[in-house]
């Protein structure tokens, strides 16, 4: 065997990630990138190519393909938050855009921005992740998996298309059957007007094989991980941790493992997660009645297919899908994303903190504004009725405790509470110095005393058993005398 091979491993990133999960625009298709291909490169000097700024491609989406201004914002924003930019940088930015007094003056601030054009290119492609009909293989357990050329296409299966965005197999057979139309976007104008569709590598610019690298990276003789987790030989921009079917427990992490991961949190169900570091994404699909907490999120949380759950984060971007009576307590600098299928949405302030927060968000570069944690974009028309979603009533608000110990100088929520919320915090505190002034004006007897003390603690005990309260509790019990910390 030919010791000096290489591996091609197909990213996971960019799909998880950058392809949005709704149907894309019919013009994002081969055709029309391909002529908008032409166009950038033939128009180099009016900030095209190499690189995109974002008011020649809104007079590209907006003017030639018809997209709605927010819309064409959209994807050139995701893609930019895939970038490698330094947290410095992304906080910069975030101080930018909380100086702008206006809209106009936020557009001229987007004005400066630029990506790379033809990574751009292959980023709108792959959107048609979640509209073309994949070959994709469900058998095997090694990730990324092989996948044979001879391998018959099975037709007739099929795939829930939601899940291709998380799902290895999808990514692999996407690039695999999609490479030449790939390529041919990253062809120079005079090698499309020849209208020789060839994937020799003698007609691939070193340019292209750069922009390859947005969807391909090579790992030499690195050793295939498991789903579980990849941590110990993956590139620390590529680790991915999976969490899958945890059950009536809680679970709390802050480690290194985690720091800069992709997160998938899979079928859990009456539990309590956190995972307090800084992540890279995050995706929970198909769990029930429980609560994450999570630490700063670099580019995107998304949630698919939960009942039920509460999730609190700081993240770039918060997206959902078919999801059915979840809260989202967020502090987020980009619009939440509204997909389809979802049922009784509520949104809430970020109403929490641990003593590694700010540094963990300074880590992935997110500031405290702009907070678009109130204003959710709802992308998917059949969800246009904005009534799917609610912003959670201040009487109703709570802060959350983080039950561990850690070291670190956070000791307040970052940013802040909006004032209505604030306000109701302390209607709340008022209420409760008055029922602690009637009590101790009453001026019961020892054994009154006593009576009422087991009866308040019944009340509560009775509380924490309906509410599910009494499990958590419970779960932090440590598991050996001594034990100061479970977020190890």
């Amino acid at each position: 065997m030919d010791q000096s091979r290489v591996l091609l491993w197909v990213k996971a990133e960019p799909f998880i990630v950058g392809a949005l999960q709704v149907p894309p625009p019919s013009k994002f298709s081969l055709h029309y990138l391909r002529k908008i291909s032409t166009y950038v490169q033939i128009r180099a000097t009016e900030g095209a190519y190499p690189r995109l700024y974002w008011s020649t491609w809104r007079h590209i989406a907006c003017g030639k393909l018809q997209l709605a201004k927010d819309l064409a914002w959209l994807y050139f924003e995701i893609f930019d938050s895939l970038s490698m930019k330094t947290p410095e940088e992304r906080l910069e930015w975030s101080e930018v855009l909380s100086n702008c007094m206006s809209e106009e003056e936020v557009e001229k601030q987007r004005n400066q921005l630029s990506v790379d054009t033809l990574q751009f290119l292959l980023f709108l492609y792959i959107q048609q992740l979640n509209k073309v009909s994949l070959r994709t293989s469900l058998i095997g357990e090694e990730w990324p998996s092989p996948r044979n050329k001879s391998q018959s296409p099975d037709l007739t299966e099929k795939s829930n298309c939601h899940n291709k965005n998380w799902n290895d197999y999808s990514h692999q057979a996407f690039v695999y059957d999609h490479l030449s139309d790939l390529l041919e976007l990253l062809l120079d104008p005079k090698q499309l007007t020849a209208s020789f569709h060839s994937t020799h590598s003698s007609l691939v610019s070193r340019e292209a094989v750069v922009a390859l690298s947005f969807l391909i990276e090579v790992e030499g003789t690195t050793k295939r991980a498991k789903i579980a987790c990849n941590t110990h030989v993956a590139p620390r921009m590529h680790r991915l941790v999976v969490m899958s079917q945890v059950y009536k427990q809680t679970l709390a992490k802050s480690s290194d493992t985690l720091a800069g991961a992709h997160v998938k949190i899979h079928r859990c169900n009456e539990s309590f997660i956190y995972l307090l570091s800084p992540l890279r994404s995050v995706t929970i699909e198909k769990c029930r009645n429980s609560i994450f907490v999570l630490g700063p999120v670099g580019t995107t949380l998304h949630l698919h297919s939960c009942d039920n759950v509460k999730v609190i984060a700081v993240c770039h971007r918060l997206s959902i899908s078919s999801t059915t009576g979840c809260i989202f307590h967020v502090l987020t600098p980009t619009r939440p994303l509204i997909l389809s299928g979802n049922q009784t949405v509520t949104f809430a302030p970020f109403h929490t903190h641990y003593p590694m927060l700010e540094d963990h968000m300074a880590r992935t570069g997110l500031a405290t504004v702009p907070n678009y944690w109130d204003n959710p974009m709802v992308v998917c028309r059949e969800n246009s009725d904005t009534r799917v979603f609610q912003l959670l009533p201040p009487c109703e608000f709570y802060v959350f405790i983080i039950p561990f110990e850690m070291e670190g100088d956070t000791t307040e929520i970052p940013g802040g509470l909006p004032s209505v919320y604030q306000k109701a915090l302390g209607q709340r505190e008022q209420k409760i110095q008055i029922w602690q002034k009637t009590v101790k004006e009453a001026h019961l007897t020892k054994d009154q005393r006593k009576q009422f003390q087991v009866l308040v603690e019944n009340k509560f005990y009775e509380w924490l058993i309906n509410t599910g309260h009494r499990q958590q509790l419970d779960s932090l019990v440590p598991p050996a005398a001594g034990s100061k910390q479970a977020a190890g």
